[in-house]
């Protein structure tokens, strides 16, 4: 376990890798035992150690959550960053959440607003984060992954951490 210190730390370093990243893509399983990966609008908010997202009730998603609450989050920049979150999900119709995390754009999706009775919270309280990171210049990006193919991958190509939470 983490001291509180370097646990802010890691939560800082996680917030600082995701929080320009839109889109999350939210793992499951289902009753199945098959994955589903789908997107989910990152919300804007300092990271605590728990992830939110607004769902309709009815979704696969919640269904799939009530089945088996272990889920993955996966985040990627396109460019540097590659950030995976594992944790346990929970359903909730929190109104105080709600309204928190409510934005209008989410009308395409909740016709009702914030009032919509198909609205639903999920949260997920990370258990454990994993990501890599590469330089964010190119150029720089581009000498190192050339340095590791010429020395056999000695070369550090960016940075790498596992981290428990």
């Amino acid at each position: 376990m983490a001291n509180e210190a370097s646990r802010s730390e890691q939560y800082k370093k996680i917030h600082d890798l995701v929080k320009d990243i839109h889109v999350a893509m939210l793992t499951t399983e289902g009753s199945d035992g098959k994955l589903h990966s789908r997107p989910m609008a990152t919300q804007e908010a300092e990271f605590d150690g728990s992830v939110w997202f607004l769902s309709r009730q009815s979704s696969g998603k919640v269904t799939d959550i009530q089945h088996q609450s272990h889920v993955n989050l996966a985040y990627s920049d396109g460019k540097h960053a590659f950030v995976t979150l594992a944790g346990t999900a929970e359903i909730q119709k929190d109104r105080k959440k709600i309204d928190e995390l409510w934005n209008p754009l989410y009308k395409a999706w909740f016709p009702d607003g914030k009032e919509d009775p198909e609205i639903t919270v999920i949260k997920v309280k990370v258990e454990e984060a994993e990501y890599w990171e590469a330089p964010p210049n190119a150029i720089v990006r581009n000498v190192k992954i050339l340095s590791a193919a010429i020395t056999g991958g000695k070369v550090s190509v960016g940075e790498h951490e596992k981290v428990n939470l």
